[in-house]
């Protein structure tokens, strides 16, 4: 069979209308097209959202054409906007801290342990409090607003509220089907697929200095609009053979930040599904970010700044690219 993928997009020349595509080898039609085309009731007329669902369905029937079509008359990706790949999710959950290097570089960089450690032993605690924590802890998770989203390649403004935005390449798992209480063996049965985010933060903004008993503020930290690229593509899971053993790149201006592979996860996709099921109610087309690896602006001290062109990359799930605007141009 084919490898195929959907996206949400609109034609450059019709910026207004917006339709959910079929991506074969970088060749685009709508879906409704193919429904009509190959007489499939299911396919017609759907968003992503929709296909998503009933996605067992939309999957089989998407499945049973895609040997059939001939992509010749398809548009090119170059005549196309990309729209978020899902549009728009319900719901978007973040698992945070879910990276070992990157929780331990952050220990390490902020100090944050037992008073009077060098840097060596506060590293080998950081690293000790990972292996406790995987062995007897759970995920951390919150929730971003899908008001944050945009497309892969839409500019992403900086504003005025932040002096320290970071970036935070995540894979990103899209839910097929409504669960509750799902256990950690049948999680990947509701997944419909994969796709990329950049889970961007004002890292100044994440801790609450007025009543600092209240801990992290993700709403001004997290939510703010462009702070959520989603895309290009999203990707059946039927194609990603191995989605903890993922190569994961981020560039900022040429120079490469984040080099990791989702193998570092400390959290795997099941126990994610689990732990956020446990206390809330998955729905289809949901999307729950699994943490980024080791790299961000902060290890770096280097924060995203006008003029910077920022490229996200995740194998077999293509690329994202954001050039950075201030907000007062």
């Amino acid at each position: 069979m084919k490898k195929f993928s959907l996206g949400t997009f609109s034609l450059k020349a019709n910026p207004q209308q917006r339709f959910a595509g079929l991506v074969i080898d970088a060749k685009v039609i709508p879906v409704s097209r193919v429904a009509e085309e190959f007489g499939v009731d299911i396919l017609r007329e759907k968003s992503v959202l929709s296909l998503l669902e009933n996605w067992n369905a939309s999957y089989a029937a998407l499945e049973s054409i895609v040997n059939k079509v001939i992509t010749s008359s398809w548009y090119d990706e170059n005549q196309l906007t990309f729209r978020p790949a899902v549009d728009l999710p319900r719901q978007v959950f973040c698992t945070g801290a879910n990276y070992r290097k990157h929780v331990v570089d952050l220990t390490v960089d902020s100090n944050v342990g037992p008073e009077g450690l060098s840097k060596e032993e506060l590293r080998t605690w950081a690293e000790d409090m990972m292996d406790d924590r995987v062995a007897n802890g759970e995920p951390y998770v919150f929730t971003k607003p899908v008001s944050a989203i945009s497309g892969a390649y839409d500019d992403l403004v900086l504003p005025p509220t932040t002096s320290k935005p970071d970036w935070e390449l995540e894979l990103a798992v899209v839910i097929g089907k409504e669960g509750y209480n799902i256990r950690v063996e049948d999680a990947m049965d509701y997944v419909a697929g994969y796709t990329i985010v950049n889970d961007i933060s004002a890292r100044d903004l994440i801790p609450r200095t007025d009543y600092k008993m209240l801990g992290t503020d993700w709403l001004r930290s997290k939510g703010q609009p462009g702070f959520l690229p989603l895309g290009p593509y999203l990707v059946p899971k039927q194609f990603v053979e191995d989605p903890h053993n993922l190569s994961m790149q981020l560039t900022v201006s040429g120079k490469t930040m984040q080099d990791e592979t989702t193998a570092d996860m400390l959290f795997g996709i099941e126990q994610q599904i689990a732990y956020i099921t446990k206390y809330a109610k998955l729905l289809p087309g949901d999307v729950i970010c699994t943490g980024s690896p080791a790299g961000n602006g902060t290890h770096y001290n280097r924060f995203l700044r006008d003029g910077d062109i920022m490229v996200g990359t995740i194998a077999g799930l293509g690329a994202q690219r954001q050039n950075c605007i201030s907000h007062s141009g």
